[in-house]
């Protein structure tokens, strides 16, 4: 049978009812309750109905008149963590309307017509997500999320939106409340694992001290941001905090003892809307016995329901993971967590690893170079936050959801690292060879992974990555900060077709330099003629070791396909040391190769053979004097040294879920949802190698991941050269300094 829908009610005998709006996108049956049958939901399939909310109480309104009256409260759906990040909604009276746009009509205003609209942050864009009001419910009230007061609305209908937006209700079981955050508030959210506070802490501190210190930093953010806490396990003592279970931080406060000690306190709101602490700082606790009793009375007065108070120490000891969301301004700027800065500079680029091509794994593949890059620009000193977000695999609609489904298999674990490149020509392996500036600790299962850094002004090269090599996905790059920073893409220049066939099979560097022939200035003809030296002469270095290599040019000129010049090129070799007076100047000297003799085509291509050392490539038309412009691509192959890894991949994420005990009565039935808990293994291990480089290894399905052919330590090319998208291409001119110009480094292979 499935949920029931009841005949729209409150419409008088004499005045017929306007017809309210029913949304067939998201229809008040099973396929909106479920996806895969897989969580305790199932139970209650024949027993779900769907009513408005003036079905469901006298006076329904959309927002409390006081704060209390909006607090959340969870019901039988686990999607605690997106509760607690609707949480935030409340601490900014800005930031809930840009959720739920102010002015919409509701239950007393005549143009109602059972209709709501908000706001989600998706993918780098605000999405309109409409929905009508029908609403889960057993036995006639909400069974699902619902607000302190039971007649205000705007959570359920919010929670509504985000199932549509998900696919289902049930899509919601499990989750990260930062990614929640971030597609409430458009901003980004931080994971702080407080059992690795402890391990952080010096050999002068005691652990405990150390994350009390930190949890100080709290007091100044309480008022301006989200604070949620989670417990990822079981706990022994505290069998009532569940498992996977996320809270709301709801107050920070920090006064002196009765001994004149300091004591740092938290209140915690549980979303099931109980007390469930039975800590010393309980009500009648004996940890009230340690300070004023004004100041005792003070505290707990302002408990709601659902809230108890943890001291510093016992909140380090039961809960594992804290969750802060980065203030957002009146204006809509994020304030960085550290500095209180306002990162009022925002740039966003869309990206994509796609296998064989630039999905080049992490930096212990040999293949970390085709990853996607971007340039960041920094104008002046700036505290700066890089955020890579990708986007979710679709899901399996037969995959299991809750216990049996991992978290990983959404995801997967990326990266980010950047590195400071200092010259106007750069070569691409030696910097990223180089250690970077700034990089993610590991690579995580996270939606998002971003990182914090202040940088001096210059150029900076950003390469996101997958852990693994050839795993497709789609990212947004995303860079806030305190200064003026632009962001650009670095695109692949389009690889040339070589004329009677391809490459050969291989790995090979590719270098892409452009120019052109201008009469009487650099269009020198043929060697035939007097003129050829006054041709262009482009320098390129065949790198030592393996002896000959393997070298591919292709000449390419830019004309319309009848408008063709006889073109062709010389391949000299320039001798080492200081050129012997009465010696010929290079151009005079017999070419090593030719690409001769001319011909009228498109493009020109030699495979050549070449020892270690310096050449020039030459260019040029037959007859002098003949304008174009072309490209000369230098394909040379490479043999890549293996070397050991040094990249590690992250623990797979936790997700916070979990089902309250909620009873409901209607006649002499009673239901009852037990407290499910989901527990995932750790799928990633480090392993220290005998020399200390660290290795991993996935325990899942007793195999290993491969990861990868050889870190990528010393000087090693990537394919197709690269192109700053929106600017102007490597030219042959003398270049400016970097300050001077608009344009970033050259690489060079």
């Amino acid at each position: 049978m499935g949920a029931r829908v009841p005949e729209d009610a409150g419409a008088s005998a004499e005045t017929p009812a306007p017809e309210l709006f029913r949304d067939a996108a998201f229809p008040a049956s099973d396929t909106s309750l479920f996806f895969s049958f897989s969580t305790p939901l199932t139970q209650f399939r024949e027993d779900f109905t769907w009513r408005r909310p003036q079905e469901i109480c006298a006076a329904p309104r959309l927002f409390p008149d006081r704060p209390q009256e909006g607090q959340v409260k969870q019901g039988l759906l686990g999607d605690c963590w997106f509760l607690c990040a609707c949480a935030a909604l409340q601490k900014r009276r800005r930031l809930l309307e840009q959720v739920i746009p102010p002015g919409q009509p509701s239950w007393p205003d005549p143009a109602y017509r059972g209709c709501f609209t908000c706001c989600v942050w998706q993918f780098g864009h605000w999405v309109e997500v409409t929905v009508d009001d029908r609403l889960p419910c057993l036995a006639g009230r909400l069974c699902f999320s619902r607000c302190q007061s039971e007649d205000v609305f705007w959570l359920p209908l919010l929670e509504k939106v985000y199932a549509k937006l998900h696919g289902s209700y049930e899509h919601l079981w499990a989750g990260q409340v930062a990614d929640a955050l971030v597609d409430l508030t458009g901003g980004l959210a931080e994971r702080w694992n407080l059992k690795d506070l402890a391990k952080a802490s010096g050999p002068q501190d005691r652990p405990d001290t150390w994350g009390q210190r930190t949890l100080q930093q709290l007091l100044c953010l309480k008022d301006q941001c989200l604070l949620s806490c989670s417990v990822l396990g079981p706990r022994a003592g505290t069998p009532e905090l569940g498992e996977f279970h996320a809270f709301v931080v709801s107050d920070v406060q920090e006064f002196r003892s009765a001994a004149g000690e300091g004591v740092l306190l938290l209140c915690v709101h549980n979303p099931w809307g109980r007390r469930c602490w039975r800590g010393p700082w309980r009500e009648g606790g004996e940890g009230w016995s340690r300070v004023e009793a004004e100041v005792a009375a003070a505290l707990l007065s302002q408990l709601q329901e659902g809230e108890f108070w943890v001291e510093a120490d016992e909140f380090l000891r039961e809960f594992d993971e804290l969750t802060i969301g980065f203030p957002v301004s009146e204006d809509g700027h994020l304030q960085s967590l550290y500095s209180g800065r306002a990162l009022s500079h925002t740039q966003a680029l869309p990206g994509a690893w796609v296998r064989g091509q630039s999905a080049g794994g992490c930096r212990n593949n040999s293949s970390f170079p085709s990853n996607p890059k971007f340039w960041l620009r920094v104008w002046e000193p700036s505290e700066v936050c890089l955020a890579v977000l990708q986007r979710p695999r679709a899901r399996d609609p037969h995959a299991p959801r809750g216990p049996a489904r991992l978290p990983g298999k959404d995801l997967q674990a990326v990266g980010l690292h950047v590195w400071k490149v200092e010259k106007r020509r750069v070569s691409l392996p030696a910097v990223l060879s180089a250690p970077p500036v700034a990089g993610t600790a590991s690579h995580a299962y996270d939606r998002e992974v971003h990182l914090r850094c202040e940088l001096s002004p210059g150029y900076y090269l950003a390469v996101p990555s997958t852990f693994l090599k050839d795993v497709p996905g789609q990212f947004l790059l995303r860079a806030f900060s305190s200064g003026r920073v632009s962001l650009s893409a670095i695109k692949l220049a389009p690889r040339s077709t070589v004329p009677g066939g391809t490459l050969p099979a291989g790995e090979w560097e590719t270098v892409r330099l452009q120019g052109c022939w201008r009469a009487g200035q650099t269009a020198g003809g043929s060697r035939n003629f007097a003129s050829y030296p006054s041709n262009p002469c482009l320098p390129f270095s065949v790198a030592a070791g393996g002896g000959a290599r393997c070298v591919r040019i292709t000449l390419r000129q830019h004309c319309q396909e009848g408008a063709c010049h006889p073109i062709g090129f010389h391949v000299f070799q320039v001798p080492d040391g200081a050129q012997s007076q009465g010696e010929p100047s290079l151009l005079h000297r017999e070419p090593l190769s030719s690409c001769v003799p001319h011909r009228h085509a498109l493009e020109v291509s030699q495979l050549c053979h070449l020892p270690a050392g310096t050449y020039g490539v030459v260019p040029s038309t037959y007859l002098p004097d003949t304008e174009a412009a072309f490209s000369v691509t230098i394909a040379t192959r490479i043999d890549r040294r293996s070397l050991q890894s040094r990249e590690r991949l992250g623990q797979l994420l936790q997700e916070a879920s979990f089902t309250a005990v909620m009873k409901t009565q209607q006649g002499s039935h009673v239901y009852q949802a037990q407290d499910v808990c989901t527990q995932y293994p750790h799928l990633g291990s480090a392993v220290s190698s005998p020399d200390g480089a660290r290795d991993c290894a996935m325990e899942s399905g007793k195999g290993t991941q491969d990861p990868g052919e050889g870190a990528a330590g010393c000087p090693e090319a990537l394919g197709p050269s690269l192109v700053c998208k929106g600017g102007r291409n490597p030219s042959l001119e003398p270049q400016a300094q970097m300050g001077a110009s608009p344009c970033p480094p050259t690489i060079l292979s």
